[in-house]
């Protein structure tokens, strides 16, 4: 399938406008460009019944959250959202319109985590503060109005990846039970190279360059990149992991690695949907203002989201 006219015009646009690759900007730059960026590339924002932030604990220090509840009555379902950013920048308003749409269409609570980025937080510190969001989620739910016997986790880009590593985590340390893991368009393997990487290594909004520069960033040696909580790709087990939707893009260099991070699950007996939009680009979650498939997206999200918290699964 070729791709979308409308991402090629976005991609068009972008070079016409002389747009510098994150690999050309420093981790502050990109902070600020994407702050600029994002309101006019994103969905209208939805009203909620409610958006509280608070401060939660995590590892030598404090994240802020941001919770947003549905209107309505009764004790809500969870979903735990890690934005992207490459791990070095993004931020609670990167994907704050899409996810007041998914609280309102899936009905469920949402906690988007402002996890600490790098270089100033290399890695593991992005892994370790999203698996204490989902803990402190989990623990705390009923004082926000969740259920905690309904946790699911969702993230798109690196978040994604950090969404895959905190099931295992919780796997690992016996809890807390997460009921779905919504992986879009994942960051899974730092260790290895794939054919994507390659064919679109250049002019489809995230590069080769890109990604070494967010791996020079966030990572101190080449052992950290085959942590399974970096590279959730090399754990030996993956039995017994939540239910799946793994999402990817056509002309993204990460598409390779989602897919087969989506068939490791589905060898491990793991319910997976499975779902490539072949024909736009890294990042289309927050893009939905400009690209139709943001926007399918946001919905494939939600329904799935509404048929794991009613305790109907995946076909």
């Amino acid at each position: 399938m070729g791709i979308d006219s409308k991402t090629k015009a976005f991609l068009d646009n972008l070079a016409a406008k002389g747009t510098r690759a994150f690999h050309q900007l420093s981790p502050e730059e990109n902070r600020v460009a994407m702050r600029k960026i994002v309101p006019g590339v994103t969905i209208p924002s939805q009203s909620v019944s409610s958006v509280k932030e608070q401060l939660i604990p995590v590892k030598d220090g404090e994240i802020k959250v941001r919770i947003y509840t549905p209107e309505g009555e009764g004790i809500f379902p969870v979903l735990v959202y890690f934005h992207g950013g490459g791990f070095v920048f993004g931020d609670l308003e990167m994907v704050d319109a899409p996810l007041r749409a998914i609280t309102n269409a899936a009905r469920c609570i949402v906690v988007s985590v402002d996890y600490r980025l790098a270089p100033e937080h290399p890695f593991p510190t992005a892994a370790e503060d999203a698996y204490a969001a989902v803990k402190w989620a989990a623990e705390e739910a009923h004082s926000f109005g969740g259920d905690t016997q309904r946790i699911a986790v969702a993230g798109d880009s690196a978040g994604g990846g950090l969404a895959a590593v905190v099931c295992l985590m919780a796997q690992e340390q016996s809890g807390p039970s997460i009921s779905f893991q919504a992986l879009l368009y994942p960051c899974t393997d730092f260790s290895s190279d794939y054919p994507s990487r390659h064919q679109f290594a250049e002019g489809y909004f995230l590069s080769q360059g890109d990604m070494k520069y967010f791996e020079k960033h966030y990572f101190r040696s080449e052992k950290e990149k085959k942590s399974i909580y970096a590279t959730p790709l090399l754990a030996d087990n993956l039995n017994g992991l939540p239910d799946a939707l793994v999402v990817t893009a056509g002309y993204d260099p990460l598409r390779d690695e989602g897919e087969a991070y989506a068939n490791r699950l589905k060898d491990a007996g793991v319910k997976v949907k499975y779902h490539c939009y072949d024909d736009t680009i890294h990042g289309f979650f927050i893009l939905g203002g400009v690209l139709d498939q943001g926007k399918e997206l946001i919905e494939e999200v939600s329904s799935s989201l509404k048929r794991v918290f009613s305790l109907t699964y995946l076909k």
